[in-house]
């Protein structure tokens, strides 16, 4: 027995589909069974000979304890995105390689950013909260307001992985791109077609503003009322990275004195919102539970990312998905 699954039960079919797990026994060259995560901390079973391990959302903690059932683990394939929940020094420091299907998972997730800057191109949330409010079609100040997409403006807050999908999607369409990345250069910006600015001019200037920041010490809080305020009339604010970028707050308090505005979010801090948050019944609010990223069967997907890594390091070739202790740090 070379690999096993250990993941949560429930996240285990809905990652390894039939098809996934008929290839990675194939690339084991035998069975490889599903092993409760908290079955195997709690026995005494000592699994040996176990070098690889493909694990998705619900990985256990890698840490002394767990390890010492999994003498022989020399790599992790995690088909999910972040790793820092599961990664301890012990593991890092025992030489266990680490990869994730992350990029996997930023597919997904541009496509839903994609579809949200479109429909709020057409200031379609306003308008459909003008129509309920008014019960007629006549008057709607959102109509007058809608920016379309021809000339534009959308902003989109960091460029990394999923930033730079969406600025390669709207390509596609008659929009101006602008963005905020301070280690994105002006040139780097020009190459992907966007226009390189501060983040008071981004928020001023964009007709939709969507925030791709990944969650790190300084980056907590970085977006508050200084920038909110600043919209333009009928503006949206896209959130899908992680809640606690934003100061919510004082977007709570912009949103309530700024009925034009909306606010998509798919993420917030914490998560769910607390009972009782005006993110449940601000009417300019659009709040989802955390749905951007991927579902039912573009779960397949990541476990594919991470079947194809695994015939990479197999094979002795260049690796894609690796993730080192330093890069486990940005991947929030």
């Amino acid at each position: 027995m070379q690999a096993i699954y250990c993941l949560n039960p429930g996240s285990f079919e809905l990652i390894y589909g039939p098809k996934e797990r008929q290839d990675v026994e194939r690339l084991v060259g035998g069975s490889v069974p599903f092993v409760d995560p908290e079955s195997l901390r709690a026995g005494d079973e000592v699994l040996h000979g176990v070098r690889y391990l493909f694990s998705g959302w619900g990985c256990p903690v890698l840490d002394q304890d767990l390890l010492a059932h999994l003498p022989d683990l020399e790599a992790v394939f995690y088909a999910a995105g972040s790793i820092r929940y599961f990664t301890t020094d012990e593991m890092w420091n025992r030489g266990i390689r680490v990869f994730s299907a992350w990029g996997a998972n930023a597919v997904p997730v541009a496509q839903y950013t994609l579809g949200q800057i479109l429909v709020n191109l057409r200031a379609a949330f306003a308008n459909a909260r003008e129509v309920r409010s008014r019960e007629t079609f006549q008057g709607i100040p959102a109509a007058k307001a809608c920016p379309g997409l021809y000339g534009s403006t959308v902003g989109l807050v960091s460029l990394g992985m999923i930033g730079r999908m969406v600025a390669d999607s709207l390509s596609s369409f008659e929009v101006n791109v602008l963005a905020y990345d301070p280690f994105v250069s002006e040139e780097a910006g020009k190459k992907l077609g966007v226009e390189m600015t501060d983040l008071r001019s981004l928020f001023e200037r964009s007709d939709v503003v969507s925030v791709h920041t990944p969650w790190l010490p300084e980056t907590v809080g970085l977006l508050g009322k200084e920038h909110f305020s600043l919209m333009k009339p009928y503006a949206t604010l896209i959130n899908t990275s992680r809640g606690a970028i934003l100061r919510e707050d004082d977007l709570i308090e912009v949103l309530q004195t700024r009925p034009d505005l909306t606010a998509v979010l798919d993420v917030t801090w914490p998560e769910p919102p607390v009972k009782g948050s005006p993110f449940y019944i601000l009417p300019n609010v659009f709040l989802t539970s955390h749905i951007a990223g991927s579902q039912n069967a573009e779960c397949h997907r990541m476990a594919r990312y991470m079947i194809d890594e695994f015939i990479r390091y197999q094979n002795g070739e260049v690796l894609v998905w690796e993730v080192d202790r330093r890069k486990a740090e940005t991947l929030a």
